[in-house]
């Protein structure tokens, strides 16, 4: 896990010196800069030391000809390794780095295929004269590129790409963008003008001289199914072997790896998982050190999940770290912690920073996290009309459907605790339609008025429900949770592994019948009884969901109360041209001085601020650096 920058073509060398330097929250442990000055070929890398922590490790890292900056992880690179030696390779460190490399040297663009991980990568050949590049298959590493003034440019970041510009813009996409913001990460659209996403799941060649990038994809979920048994428990027992050995191989680390422990279902899972393949099975270059669970709190908020957490360290018998969330902190650190983020999002980032700064400060740098089950296995609320679809006329689907989605509308009732209507209503409703057979079918009826199925998905391989969760999977919500997670974590310098989204986990549950995700009355039922041999029972039959996030309402009308007012009383928000000063002022004074505002409320006044803080963090602070080097002719 590290920051990369690159270049092909005519540019000045400090200034991607100094797009490297921007990257080095994500790489704290060391930077190497390699410059071909014949070729015009210059790879730049930020080391986050993980795996073989000599300096063996370093990058650019020179094989066979072929030279890589690499960001990410390979956990079955020991596996790999094996399989190169048996064909004559020889390796000379400990690192997935070498592998990579090694493999790419065998099998061309095909080792792709392979590697079970998360990566961005770019490997120069000089022998062929071109880059390889390449993505993760669901985007969990970032990685940006740029075409100006006739060089090909990439980095880890926008901010490291931007370094090499003259002048930074706002995009002309910025208003599409902050209007999809659960859409944007899954195009190539950015916030900077000129600067391009690469696709996840793809890679591309690259000569020089040539002025576009030509991705193809290596990866599509959609054509990875696989054939499953009918019958439900085999289905557990098939997920449970995948879920256990995907959080084996991602224990691998030379150096100690925690939890991120909410007491939810996923990241309990996860952390029970570890504790079960640490204490009973031998998994090679497993870490020693593993039991340390971080739980952030937020005392006195309905946001607080200490005490589930609580259960879990008990059971397994771990130390936990209990982090209180300080507001006042996280709002001093907020221009900092903008400039790390770099993107839009309709929450704060203050928590999630925050959080992974503590881990860090006690000396874990990889967190092995929950991230990806609510998409893959059906963890939201919002979506009962499209599996109501899929179950048709039949009473008992539908019932089993209302029962598994009433408990988590206990999460309105956790955060909206002041006012809680909407709770209040929904339950009164459900009474109603779920007294008779008659009932269930005219709310059926009702609820499937109006449904908008998505078009663009094959739901006669998928059904209506697994449409909609591939979707939020691949489309929408977890490529925006997954960006976000990377810079919070990447922020502190800390590395985090999902199991959740291995992509043997992926193809297995897609192929799977939306029954087996929302069963007698449960969503996530696969995890649930795929995990329950290892887990406390009463996490296991949790039903409610909190969720990590900002206590954004008690903040707002709170410790943040002088800061944000103060803000918008400022000339210089009056003068953004990004925002609507006076729309934003009277959302702000609804939240503080209103009778009960919701978490919706609070969250649309942040993010109608948060292109000004964006602006002032972000793309003021870039072009006052690059002035710095404005001399440098290019």
């Amino acid at each position: 896990m590290c920051g990369i920058s690159g270049a092909w073509g005519t540019m000045a060398e400090e200034r991607l010196r100094a797009g490297l330097r921007r990257l080095e929250h994500r790489g704290p442990d060391g930077e190497r800069f390699l410059a071909d000055k014949e070729e015009q070929v210059f790879l730049g890398h930020r080391r986050l030391s993980i795996l073989d922590t000599s300096s063996c490790g370093d990058q650019p890292f020179l094989y066979n000809g072929l030279a890589i900056v690499y960001n990410g992880e390979i956990y079955n690179f020991l596996e790999i390794r094996k399989e190169l030696q048996g064909k004559g390779y020889s390796f000379s460190t400990e690192t997935d780095t070498e592998v990579i490399v090694a493999a790419y040297h065998c099998w061309g663009s095909a080792c792709l295929h392979r590697f079970n991980g998360m990566w961005s990568f770019v490997i120069w050949n000089k022998a062929a004269g071109e880059f390889f590049i390449s993505r993760d298959r669901f985007g969990k590493k970032p990685l940006f590129y740029a075409f100006y003034k006739g060089c090909f440019l990439f980095g880890s970041e926008m901010k490291a790409v931007a370094a090499c510009f003259d002048q930074v813009q706002v995009s002309s996409d910025f208003e599409w963008c902050k209007e999809n913001v659960l859409r944007y990460e899954a195009t190539e659209k950015c916030l900077i003008d000129g600067i391009l996403r690469f696709p996840a799941g793809s890679f591309a060649f690259f000569k020089k001289g040539e002025q576009s990038l030509r991705p193809q994809r290596f990866w599509d979920t959609r054509e990875q199914l696989i054939a499953v048994p009918n019958k439900y428990e085999d289905q557990v027992e098939i997920f449970r072997g995948l879920f256990l050995d995907a959080c084996a191989i991602r224990m691998r680390s030379d150096v100690p790896i925690g939890t991120a422990l909410s007491g939810g279902l996923d990241s309990s899972a996860v952390i029970c998982s570890m504790a079960h393949m640490a204490r009973h099975a031998a998994v090679e270059r497993t870490a020693s050190s593993w039991q340390h669970a971080f739980v952030a709190c937020f005392k006195g908020t309905p946001l607080d999940e200490r005490v589930y957490a609580e259960q879990v360290v008990q059971f397994l018998d771990i130390p936990a770290e209990y982090l209180e969330i300080d507001p006042v902190k996280g709002i001093e650190s907020l221009s900092e912690y903008l400039w790390f983020f770099e993107e839009l999002y309709h929450t704060s980032p203050v928590p999630m920073v925050e959080l992974y700064r503590n881990i860090k400060a006690k000396g874990v740098t990889v967190s092995i996290d929950g991230h990806g089950a609510d998409e893959l296995m059906a963890g939201y609320r919002n979506d009962i009309s499209v599996a109501l679809l899929d179950a048709g006329l039949r009473p008992s689907k539908i019932r089993d459907i209302l029962r598994a989605y009433k408990a988590l509308f206990a999460e309105d009732n956790a955060q909206e605790a002041s006012s809680g209507a909407g709770f209040d209503e929904w339950k009164r409703q459900l009474s109603y339609h779920l007294k008779g057979r008659k009932n269930v079918l005219r709310y059926v009826l009702r609820a499937l008025v109006g449904i908008h199925p998505h078009d663009d998905l094959d739901r006669g391989t998928f059904g209506s429900y697994n449409s909609r969760l591939y979707e939020l999977f691949h489309v929408t919500v977890l490529p925006t949770l997954l960006r976000n997670y990377d810079r919070y974590a990447m922020a502190a310098g800390v590395e985090v592994r999902m199991p959740f989204m291995d992509h043997r986990l992926v193809s297995f549950s897609f192929s799977l019948p939306w029954e087996s995700k929302l069963r007698a009355g449960y969503t996530k039922s696969l995890i649930r009884d795929a995990a329950r041999p290892y887990m406390p029972e009463a996490i296991v039959n949790r039903k409610t969901k909190i969720g990590f996030n900002t206590p954004i309402v008690d903040w707002i009308r709170g410790p943040w109360k002088t800061f944000l007012s103060d803000t918008l009383a400022s000339a210089a928000f009056r003068q953004c041209s990004l925002i609507d000063a006076d729309d934003v002022a009277g959302r702000l004074r609804t939240v503080i001085e209103g009778k009960n505002p919701n978490t919706l409320q609070g969250e649309s006044v942040w993010y109608e601020m948060l292109p000004f803080f964006w602006e002032q963090s972000f793309l003021k602070k870039l072009n006052v650096e690059n002035s710095t080097h404005s001399a440098v002719r290019l």
